[in-house]
């Protein structure tokens, strides 16, 4: 049934909202304990080792996916199910916008003791020397990216492909965010990893973008001239469209100097005209995160009503013919 995918892509952002993720054995959990221990046995400083690494990684989860689409295609409720279960086990929208209502409850009390030992949960950035503004723009931009990385990104790739695309982009995400780094041990055998991450997310970062622009009430035309204006002033090639979308939507400055744990230092372009943001800024972004989810979460259902529709028509040409 063309229907099938669409709610259950619906039913499962639903589910995002009203159950909480496990604090033990997610499914997202065990595939990083999956490929950890693949990365124990087959690491190598080299290119090749990481694409191997990749390979075996995500194979179990393409054989699920699969193995789920054909059960669907038998049965349509099965399929609703399956991927309303996907969807809700690899979108971490609910716990994003949590995180950032989090921080910014510490930030207004005036904790930055706590704050800064709750940074870690969003990024992995250096905090013990942060104040309050730089606190609040780390986090920021951590709920703005990631409302591409954990949401949007998943719900297309769901659109578009079902239940193996919902688990094979987390699957990537997953693995960019354990071997994707700039570091001597990772800066070759993780290439892969990153690539495909950025590759993944080369889309739907723009519609995240877009979806924040077009959801900014009376900031809509600045956050489109921001967005615009600012995104290439990032060092992502997709981190920028979210993060300075945001900015401009709310109002506030992102960017600057980022520290990292063993001293690395990253000098990012400036996003947006204005002051640092604060508190009342970061709960702002949660709110607004949310509200790209529930505008994801309709146009991922569209899309796939329209991909299932076109596939079936062009089975039925070449049936015909």
């Amino acid at each position: 049934m063309i229907w099938a995918r669409a709610v259950g892509l619906l039913l499962g952002t639903v589910a995002d909202r009203v159950i909480p993720d496990p604090q033990r054995h997610h499914p997202v959990a065990w595939f990083g304990t999956w490929a950890a221990a693949l990365e124990a046995h087959d690491y190598r400083d080299s290119r090749a080792a990481g694409v191997g690494h990749v390979t075996l990684s995500l194979a179990p989860l393409v054989a699920l996916g699969v193995a789920a689409e054909a059960v669907g295609r038998r049965h349509p409720a099965a399929q609703v199910a399956l991927t309303a279960l996907a969807t809700w086990a690899v979108t971490g929208g609910s716990s994003l916008a949590r995180e950032g209502e989090t921080m910014a409850t510490f930030l207004a009390d005036g904790d930055l003791a706590a704050a800064r030992n709750r940074l870690s949960w969003l990024c992995g950035r250096q905090a013990d020397e942060l104040d309050e503004p730089e606190l609040a723009r780390a986090a920021l931009e951590s709920v703005a990216e990631n409302t591409a990385d954990a949401v949007v990104a998943p719900l297309f790739w769901g659109a578009v492909s079902g239940v193996p695309g919902l688990l094979v982009h987390r699957g990537i995400n997953t693995l960019d965010a354990m071997v994707g780094h700039h570091n001597e041990r990772y800066e070759n055998f993780g290439m892969v990893a990153a690539r495909l991450d950025d590759a993944a997310c080369w889309l739907p970062a723009r519609i995240t973008g877009a979806l924040a622009c077009g959801l900014a009430g009376t900031r809509r035309s600045v956050a489109w001239q921001t967005m615009r204006r600012d995104a290439h002033d990032h060092p992502s090639p997709n981190g920028g469209w979210c993060e300075s979308a945001f900015a401009g939507a709310l109002g506030v400055q992102l960017g600057g100097r980022n520290v990292y744990p063993g001293g690395r230092v990253e000098h990012r372009g400036l996003l947006g005209d204005g002051p640092r943001p604060v508190a009342a800024d970061l709960r702002r972004a949660s709110a607004l995160a949310r509200r790209v989810q529930e505008a994801a979460a309709l146009a991922a259902s569209a899309l796939a009503l329209a991909a299932v529709m076109r596939t079936d028509h062009e089975s039925d040409e070449r049936n015909a013919r």
